[in-house]
This record gives structure tokens, C-alpha cells and sequence, in this order.
């Protein structure tokens, strides 16, 4: 279904919405990314919405302007009306599909203009689109992994299990919040390389991780895998996440169980929900050197080596206090692809259900920390200061080894190639604020 192009994506496609039809924009006519929204400052409830241009078409306003549409469309933006978008996500790729279709006619310019069903997005207030049931932290930038991994352990920089398995660990879903989210520096428990004993206090090495969000479709009953052919039909949608990492933490509590206090503190993912659908004309090829081991039969599909990559670019930048106050803009640290990712999406899910593990929809999978091949491309300041031993000198001459209080965060991503629109992701962006 993600896979296959139709009338939707076509590039010659424009809107009545005119911010639309701009090539800087996020949201094109061929994008419409899913969102839960209200309007800021009323005393109203959340729903879902669709972002075109500069605006969201509001889905609980959307009444009988679906008339002529299927009926399947109709039904699908009922259900993402509601007060989460965990229906829309349940009732499948079939629906997801007649729903795009749907907007897509309703908004092109030869329709006649809706401008009832529209809300600004600087109107708008935002909030985690679906009621996450659980959260799963993949581990899936082999750059990544063996730029940590040599910080470690300079001679074994990948343990064993990596170039054969997914690894992932069990995240917090209570703490995941929407971008815009601020947070106090976590504190607990570390100890340093010289230290006879650990000490308690504010985490002192606070780092960001650019990673992509995975929201699970429909799930799967207990004990039935998803095929790895089949997984993509399970997906809603990708978005950013920020997966805030308490390096001093994570050093003193990782082994032997992983991840605990340094990574459940907070996570931030982006308002916006890419549908695979938009995604179709932006896949990469899913490459994996001849040397290494070549995915078990589980995790191989027909359509794998030829697109079960995307090719998303990932941005990260850092505006700190004093640029804030001085009014000077945020600035690149960063910039790497999705398509590096060592495991495909279809695999990630193949392999978290294989054990008759079952998924919800709603659910949400992280990627790992998104790193290229190339020092630029680093996702995380613990790869980009070689573990606090480099520092980044800012353009307005400030230093940062790790995150400070005050520190802004903001990724964006987007896909595009010659002769097609761009397709956004919008922005995810966190601030750290001091420790209580």
C-alpha cells in the first residue's frame, strides 16, 4: 500500500490554499500529515487536523464537505475527529488511503474553497497525537553505534549481537511530550572514572539524540507476528523524536540492563505524522555491505534492498540563552539521513512482534539516534564532542560539550527530489530548564 503511487502524488498538484503551492513549504497538497490540535487559548477540545500550507484542516469541522467522497474517507476522518488519533490509527492502510484521497481532491484548485474547514497553524496548540500505550527505543545507526562504541571500548566498538539483531530497550511513554516541551535537568546517580563512590546531584553530560518516531497502525493479537513483508501496513506514520539522553547517568546505570533513569526523564516528538503514503515517491534503497551478516530469513523482504529505505534529511540545531536574547537564530550542528539506518522499519516491527510480542495502535517506536557516516553527520553531542573532549564553538563564540540550562534543541526533516514538492516534517523542538 505505502509503496504504490497514485493521483495523489502527483507533482503538478496545487491548492486553493495558496501557502501550499510555495517550494519552502512543509506541507504541500501531496504531503497532509496528520496533527492534534486546538485553538490556542479556548476552552476546547483537541482533535485531529491535516496541515496544508500555513493551515489545519480542522477533521471535527469537516461535517458534509466529505459528501461526495467514499465512504470508507468519510468514516476514517469521523474517527480522526476524536479526541485522540488512536481509531484513525487502528482502522487501517485502506482507510488511511481513502482519507488522503479525500482531502487531497477536496483541497486541489480546481475545488471550490473551504475556508471554514481551516484553522492557522500559528492559531493552534498542539498535543501528543495519540494516547501512547507503550514505547520502544530502537538502536538502528550503525555510525552511530560504533562511534559511542569506540568512546568504550576502542578495540570492540560493536558488541557481537548488533549486525544480526535489532536492538532496542523498553522506554517511558509517560514522559513523551510534544514539541515545545521543557523540562527540568534530570538528576541521579553517578560516578566517575575516578571516583571510589557514587555521588547524587543535576546530570552534568545532558544530550540530545535525533532520532525518527514510528506510530504503530493497526496492532497485532498476542502470539501472531507481523511478517516482515507485512510490517508496513501496521504503520501510521513516521514523525521526529528527541530522545533526551542523561549521559552521566547512563554510564554509571547502563549495564548490565540498559537505559533506566537517563533516558525516561523526557522525550520530544514533532506535532506532525508523515504518513508512509506521502512517503512513497522519497524511498531509498536498503544497502548492507557484503561483509556484514545478511538479515535472517524474518527480517528479509522482496521489496527490501530496492526501497525499504526513506530518504528523509534530519537537521538539528541549537539556539542557546543568550542567542535567545541577543535575537540570533538557532544554528545547524548537524545534518544526516534516514536512509542510513542500519535496520528498515519493516524490520523493526518484524522483529518486536516476532516473539508474539503484540503492538497497539497508537504505539510508538523510536529509531535510535540517526547518524551519518561522516562526523558532520553525528545525531548526538556526545559524538560531536568525541565524549566531552571537543568542544563546538557556537557562532556567537560560546562553547558546548553538552547541553546547558537554557539550551533550546530544534530538529527538522524533510524529503525531497527534482520535479517533485518537498515533503516537511515540521519542527521538534525542547528546552532544558534547571534541575529542581
Amino acid at each position: 500500500m505505502s509503496m504504490q503511487l497514485n493521483e495523489t502524488h502527483d507533482p503538478a498538484l496545487r491548492s486553493w490554499v495558496a501557502s501550499a503551492n510555495t517550494a519552502d513549504t512543509d506541507f504541500p497538497l501531496q504531503n497532509l500529515p496528520f496533527c492534534l490540535f486546538r485553538r490556542a487559548g479556548r476552552d476546547e477540545a483537541y482533535r485531529g487536523g491535516v496541515a496544508i500550507g500555513d493551515q489545519i484542516v480542522d477533521l471535527g469541522a469537516i461535517g458534509n464537505a466529505l459528501d461526495d467522497a467514499a465512504p470508507a474517507a468519510r468514516a476514517a476522518a469521523a474517527l480522526g475527529a476524536l479526541s485522540s488519533l488512536n481509531a484513525l490509527m487502528d482502522a487501517g492502510p485502506q482507510a488511511w488511503s481513502a482519507l488522503r484521497l479525500a482531502l487531497s481532491r477536496l483541497l486541489r484548485g480546481d475545488a471550490t474553497p473551504r475556508q471554514e474547514l481551516l484553522v492557522p497553524q500559528a492559531e493552534a496548540e498542539f498535543a501528543v497525537p495519540a494516547q501512547i500505550g507503550d514505547y520502544t527505543d530502537f538502536y538502528t545507526s550503525v555510525h552511530h553505534a560504533t562511534a559511542v562504541g569506540k568512546l568504550f571500548r576502542p578495540d570492540n566498538p560493536l558488541l557481537p549481537n548488533y549486525k544480526w539483531v535489532p536492538i532496542g530497550y523498553h522506554g517511558r511513554s509517560s514522559t513523551i511530550g510534544v514539541s515545545g516541551q521543557q523540562f527540568a535537568r534530570p538528576r541521579g546517580q553517578t560516578r566517575g572514572p575516578n571516583d571510589v563512590e557514587p555521588s547524587f546531584g543535576p546530570c552534568k553530560r545532558l544530550d540530545y539524540e535525533m532520532e525518527v518516531g514510528i506510530f504503530v497502525g493497526g496492532g497485532n493479537a498476542a502470539g501472531a507476528p507481523i511478517a516482515v513483508a507485512e510490517a508496513e501496513q501496521h504503520v501510521f506514520g513516521l514523525c521526529l523524536l528527541n530522545d533526551w539522553s542523561a549521559r552521566d547517568l547512563q554510564a554509571w546505570e547502563y549495564q548490565p540492563l540498559g537505559p533506566f533513569l537517563s533516558k525516561n526523564f523526557a522525550t520530544t516528538i514533532s506535532p506532525w505524522i508523515v504518513t508512509l503514503e506521502a512517503l512513497a515517491p522519497y524511498r531509498a534503497a536498503w544497502t548492507r555491505d557484503a561483509a556484514d551478516p545478511q538479515p535472517l530469513p524474518y527480517l528479509d523482504y522482496p521489496a527490501l534492498r530496492a526501497s525499504g529505505g526513506f530518504d528523509v534529511e534530519l537537521e538539528v540545531l541549537l539556539q542557546t540563552a543568550a542567542m535567545r536574547r541577543d535575537g540570533l537564530a538557532p544554528t545547524r550542528v548537524s545534518l544526516s539521513n534516514f536512509r542510513h539506518s542500519y535496520w528498515s522499519v519493516a524490520q523493526l516491527l518484524a522483529h518486536h512482534t516476532v516473539n508474539g510480542c503484540s503492538l497497539r495502535a497508537g504505539d510508538l517506536l523510536g529509531s535510535g539516534t540517526q547518524s551519518g557516516p561522516d562526523a558532520s553527520e553525528a545525531g548526538s553531542l556526545l559524538e560531536l564532542s568525541a565524549g566531552g573532549k571537543q568542544p563546538l564553538t557556537l557562532p556567537n563564540g560560546e562553547q558546548r560539550v553538552f547541553l546547558e540550562d537554557g539550551d533550546t534543541i530544534e530538529m527538522r526533516g524533510w524529503a525531497r527530489q527534482p520535479g517533485r514538492p518537498r515533503i516537511g516534517f515540521g519542527a521538534v523542538a525542547g528546552t532544558v530548564l534547571p534541575a529542581r
